[in-house]
């Protein structure tokens, strides 16, 4: 499992070195997307851009931040491809030249038509150059631009066309436009630096890492407009549809330190363990949880069931999240560097080991063997949220249910082939109450219902597939 990637734009009202703001910014959102970054700026209607492959870190250096100068506007993005291949191609941000001017596009989430739009908009002649959703998005908007007076009212338009999640930073030459789809699926907020400059982020972290105050997070269907230093909304498509949030974000995604929607992120996870240790109690000495997602829920399984909470792994820090990794092989590799037990704190013990999913079982298989290697008498998986058993058409990259280990085995049976002790998984009817209430959370790929038409062909690889595309 996968997350699409991390959006940032910035806003100032006096021309400065806004890619240093936007090079902060993504490296708060680097655990959103490994692959791949990229920053475009605004000066007067003049964009330089510079993206490549890499973290943020080996893509940006204090000689490219300088080579892509000041200017009031710039938008950058961190990418983990859920749609096309991970080639430079597909690296973000998007920018189009048309003829009512250019526009700079960084996107996160997928959307479920975006197979559909495209082969329309070829069949009228329509040149790609990327193999992903987000540019459809973009051919979307430069359409609509060309009948409508403005950008925002382009994007709007485009809005009654797209189907899915996307959360969208643009720039024009004078605006820097925030849209959120109506179903609220990825996150979306923004900020006032002291200076007055608007800031926009998938998660309130980016705002705290350019010393952004949070204002408040963009409602489903909302689009923020800046220009001439002031912040307008245009909220026409608010309630179209109901709210459907990726629960995912609270249990996996989000960066702990992140506030969604008005809820704490951490103690959202933190509330989940206290659900798990209610409905799946372990017999055990001590309770540790996997880094890094799992540790709060860990510690609301201990606070909850009253057994010790200890840290039971030290992780490379310089080791990027499994899930990031493109293949299955490399994936197990990354899992053996990365966690190491500490022999002292679980040798000898009953474990509750502490997860928040458990998606094709083969890593936390892994993770189990190396407490038993070192001395764990006995391990209780347990796991902050339902069993995987359908794809997601929306930004997680599972696009094919046939690889979930739920779907073809009893929690039991998974217990055996992952070597755990027991096996428990948090009900279906609280993971909807992560934030104290249910606040409209999407949940299609623990069996809830999909919010949109489910696709015909929804794979990453899908307009390769479709289309023809060479992928070498």
């Amino acid at each position: 499992m996968k997350e699409a990637c991390g959006v940032f734009g910035i806003y100032s009202q006096t021309r400065c070195d806004v890619a240093r703001y936007a090079y902060y910014g993504l490296y708060a959102l680097q655990h959103r997307g490994q692959e791949s970054a990229g920053i475009a700026v605004n000066d007067d209607g003049v964009f330089t851009m510079h993206k490549a492959m890499g973290l943020v870190g080996d893509v940006f250096f204090d000689e490219t931040l300088s080579k892509l100068g000041d200017g009031t506007i710039a938008v950058g993005h961190v990418r983990y491809a859920t749609t096309g291949s991970d080639s430079a191609q597909n690296i973000q941000p998007i920018l189009v030249n048309h003829n009512k001017g250019r526009m700079a596009l960084v996107h996160n989430g997928n959307l479920a038509n975006a197979l559909e739009l495209r082969i329309e908009f070829e069949e009228k002649g329509a040149i790609f150059h990327t193999t992903t959703d987000s540019e459809v998005i973009a051919y979307e908007i430069v359409q609509e631009r060309l009948t409508h007076g403005s950008i925002e009212s382009a994007i709007s338009a485009a809005m009654d066309r797209l189907s899915g999640a996307y959360s969208l930073v643009i720039s024009s030459p004078s605006k820097l436009i925030a849209v959120r789809d109506p179903h609220g699926f990825r996150p979306l907020c923004y900020g006032i630096t002291d200076d007055a400059a608007f800031v926009f982020a998938s998660e309130s972290c980016a705002l705290d890492a350019v010393h952004a105050h949070f204002v408040r997070d963009l409602l489903p269907g909302e689009i923020a407009i800046v220009e001439g230093g002031r912040i307008r909304f245009d909220q026409s498509h608010c309630g179209a549809f109901p709210k459907r949030f990726c629960v995912f974000e609270f249990l996996y995604f989000a960066r702990s330190d992140s506030s969604i929607d008005g809820a704490s992120v951490s103690l959202a996870r933190q509330r989940a363990g206290e659900f798990l240790a209610m409905e799946s109690p372990a017999d055990a000495d001590i309770v540790i949880g996997v880094p890094d997602s799992g540790l709060e829920a860990a510690l609301g399984f201990s606070r909850q069931s009253g057994i010790p909470y200890a840290i039971g792994f030290t992780k490379n820090r310089y080791i990027g999240r499994t899930f990031i990794a493109p293949e299955q092989g490399i994936r197990e590799n990354d899992v053996q560097i990365k966690l190491n037990p500490i022999r002292d704190v679980v040798g000898g013990k009953r474990v509750a080991l502490v997860d928040d999913s458990i998606v094709r079982g083969t890593t936390c298989r892994h993770i189990i063997g190396l407490l038993r290697s070192a001395g764990a008498t006995e391990i209780h998986m347990r796991v902050s949220s339902p069993p995987f058993i359908a794809a997601c058409y929306y930004g997680t990259d599972i696009d094919n249910s046939d690889a979930l280990i739920a779907n073809h085995h009893s929690i039991e049976e998974i217990a055996e082939i992952i070597g755990a002790d027991s096996l428990g998984y948090l009900s279906f009817e609280h993971v909807t109450q992560l934030t104290g209430e249910d606040t409209g959370f999407c949940t299609a790929c623990f069996g809830g219902e999909y919010p949109t038409e489910i696709p015909g062909d929804a794979t990453k690889t899908r307009f390769e597939q479709k289309i023809g595309y060479d992928t070498q």
